[in-house]
């Protein structure tokens, strides 16, 4: 039975669910209990946003507060996984990879490769992306595409509570090693989501709006932006279709470059810097398998190449909007 909730109870509930399932489930990172051994209130905080909030009551000791020091639990996670265990690790921001981003990319995301397939690593790092929450250049980073670059990742970034809850689950359950990316921005939104447990395979992308005029290719909070504007241009006889990968890698290569022979006009969007980013990558393999299909340059809408910045209305300015990709679909269908 479907019912509406947020996207943060959508994955407390996925880790729940998984927990109680599974006995080598446990979750780790920075305050994701708080309080434990101290006076007060035991469950304290569920990390910084209170997305863990509940789960230590239900499941004693599966739950383990951290030191301060994202490359010792980051790096135990992936050595427990590699001995047996499905550790779920909260970066809490994935600003904070370049302290344990070693352990990340010459460990886990090489185990399998160089242990001739024998090494899996079920590891599942959650971390916190995107601007938007005044939280500055050094918590506000979109910054998938490093870990896209990386062989042997796969990194996923849900748009709502649905996807989060369906694919978190397919993460958990994975054998190789998951980044799992949640827009903060997105926590309180609210969508129907199954009170059971199920989970939506890794590299199926969702068509969110179909369209025959021009395609719109992007994921997490973007996702919503480019409805808004396809709901604009739709006023002006404009139909947009509009794909959310919900992975990023593997990416459904099948259904993007299908919509863009289809629609002939393509606008892709990333919230992520423009240098290297999903946009880029998705603009080069759509140009390498449809060029002839295509009837007006490929857009993209990105951020800027600049730091996040801290006053509310540069940040605003900073984040691809709807208006910004209104008019990057009107420009690849004017030429």
């Amino acid at each position: 039975m479907a019912r509406k909730i947020s996207m943060r109870q959508a994955i407390n509930e996925a880790l729940d669910q998984e927990m109680a399932r599974d006995p080598n489930v446990i979750v780790m990172g920075e305050d994701i209990v708080g309080g434990a051994g101290g006076e007060g209130e035991e469950d304290a905080w569920g990390g910084v946003l209170g997305v863990t909030k509940g789960l230590h009551a239900k499941h004693k000791g599966k739950l383990l507060d951290t030191p301060l020091s994202e490359s010792a639990y980051i790096g135990a996670a992936i050595g427990a996984a590699a001995c047996g265990m499905r550790p779920v690790a909260e970066l809490m921001f994935l600003d904070f990879m370049g302290v344990c981003f070693d352990q990340i990319f010459n460990q886990a995301a090489k185990f399998k490769y160089m242990f001739g397939g024998k090494a899996e690593t079920p590891v599942v790092i959650r971390a916190m992306v995107g601007a938007g929450f005044r939280a500055a250049a050094q918590h506000s980073q979109m910054l998938t595409p490093l870990f896209v670059h990386i062989p042997g990742l796969k990194v996923v970034c849900p748009s709502n509570a649905y996807d989060a809850k369906g694919l978190l689950i397919q993460s958990i359950r994975d054998n190789d090693p998951v980044i799992f990316c949640e827009h903060k921005n997105l926590y309180g939104l609210e969508t129907e989501v199954p009170a059971e447990s199920y989970a939506i395979p890794f590299g199926e992308a969702n068509v969110v709006r179909d369209g025959k005029h021009a395609t719109i290719v992007t994921y997490g909070m973007m996702v919503h932006r480019a409805m808004d504007a396809a709901a604009a241009l739709a006023k002006q006889g404009v139909e947009c279709e509009v794909i959310d990968l919900r992975t990023l890698s593997p990416i459904d290569w099948d259904t993007v470059i299908d919509s863009a022979e289809r629609t002939g006009h393509v606008v892709c969007v990333d919230e992520a810097n423009p240098r290297c980013s999903i946009a880029s990558d998705v603009s080069a393999m759509i140009t390498q398998n449809c060029f002839k299909a295509l009837k007006g340059p490929i857009q993209m809408v990105t951020a800027p190449h600049t730091p996040v910045p801290f006053s509310p209305v540069l940040e605003d300015l900073y984040i691809p909007s709807a208006d910004a990709i209104a008019k990057a679909v009107t420009r690849s269908r004017a030429n």
